[in-house]
């Protein structure tokens, strides 16, 4: 039963880019409860940087895919104006300044962090 603070995400379109498989599979099933519509989780650095820009709407964004950086796949990102969020195991310090501003969860975090974040940016592509 969903609670009436709960965020809804109907009709937003999520990217998952994530190479840990239950920490992807988690935070798909939290988004489709909540009625995104969820693109992957995306594990390779090479298929996360050809994902089409109009399939999705936010992306939530590993740090680490596989050893690989995932920064280009950020830069890409803000170069084409698409919101995301990324989620790591480290710390605030291996952001570069121009991410400063983007928002950061760091693993273990609550899903419920992670999906509210997401809705608020859903709300805001459409402002």
């Amino acid at each position: 039963m969903a609670h009436h603070n709960e965020p809804s995400l109907k009709d937003c379109r999520v990217l998952i880019v994530e190479d840990e498989y239950l920490i992807g599979d988690d935070l798909a099933n939290a988004l489709r409860a909540l009625g995104a519509h969820v693109v992957g989780p995306v594990t390779e650095l090479a298929d996360a940087m050809s994902v089409e820009h109009d399939c999705f709407d936010v992306a939530v964004v590993d740090i680490n895919l596989r050893g690989w950086s995932s920064l280009p796949v950020a830069d890409e990102f803000m170069r084409v104006g698409k919101p995301f969020i990324f989620t790591t195991g480290y710390g605030v310090e291996i952001i570069p300044e121009r991410f400063q501003h983007v928002r950061r969860w760091e693993k273990p975090y609550e899903i419920e962090n992670v999906t509210a974040d997401v809705a608020e940016l859903c709300g805001e592509r459409s402002l």
